[in-house]
């Protein structure tokens, strides 16, 4: 079965191994190059000509700029998924924390529109849990609004339309997989920021303190027989565990 954030902490492992061999790199070209000044290497390449020299330098400095660039794209590509990991994980604890009585909740649940974070089900409803990724600032804010989600103070919007594609081929899917139209609703996770007002009733904007919300975010539509709990179970099992 995939575990929270089961693919960013793949990407984290192979991001902190190319980081390694481009940090190895430098360090074993700037000890060759301290040995090799040491020793006056360059009376090895007298009598060459100096437009050879020249042209030597020129890679070198080509090279060794374009190792710096490769590094430094690297360490942020790193810090990126790093924040992306540790948000995941902290909301997928926390929705085994609260997930009532017989619910079950799946990592990295995939669909045709994309991998949906985390999905609770249980008798009570589905829940698709979306992970809004962001570092949080002092006093920062983030807001439900249309399409999209808008942080404060920055005045930085995200758009949810991606997200909320993911989880309404959800609902799609696992409406086909019982033969009858259930319902998947749409929960939207930023961790670390305080939630504002939110003017879309088709999505709840939580943080991972109020992801409690979710439990009394339902009506008696949402309610599901065990036998199609079961039926989803089995679905979602089948792929998360890599079966289909």
């Amino acid at each position: 079965m995939h575990e929270a954030a089961q693919h960013l902490r793949d990407e984290l492992q192979t991001l902190t191994s190319k980081q390694s061999t481009y940090l190895g790199g430098a360090m074993a070209f700037v000890l060759v190059f301290g040995v090799a000044y040491t020793f006056r290497a360059q009376e090895l390449f007298s009598g060459y000509p100096r437009w050879q020299m020249y042209v030597l330098l020129a890679l070198l400095v080509v090279a060794a700029l374009l190792a710096a660039w490769r590094l430094v794209c690297t360490m942020l590509a790193r810090g990126r998924v790093r924040l992306q990991h540790d948000a995941n994980v902290a909301v997928g604890h926390q929705l085994r924390l609260i997930a009532p009585g017989t619910s079950r909740v799946y990592h990295e649940v995939p669909t045709s529109a994309g991998i949906v974070d985390h999905v609770v089900v249980g008798t009570s409803g589905i829940y698709a849990v979306n992970v809004v990724a962001r570092r949080p600032s002092s006093n920062g804010a983030v807001e439900l609004a249309e399409n999209g989600l808008c942080f404060s103070p920055s005045g930085h919007t995200a758009s949810i339309v991606e997200l909320a594609a993911k989880s309404s081929r959800l609902g799609r899917e696992l409406s086909n997989t019982l033969g009858h139209k259930i319902r998947v609703r749409s929960v939207l996770a930023v961790p670390g920021w305080q939630i504002e007002k939110q003017t879309d009733e088709n999505h709840l904007l939580v943080n991972e303190r109020t992801l409690g919300m979710i439990k009394g975010w339902r009506d008696s539509s949402d309610n599901l027989m065990n036998d199609d709990v079961a039926a989803i179970q089995a679905d979602l099992t089948r792929r998360c565990s890599g079966r289909g």
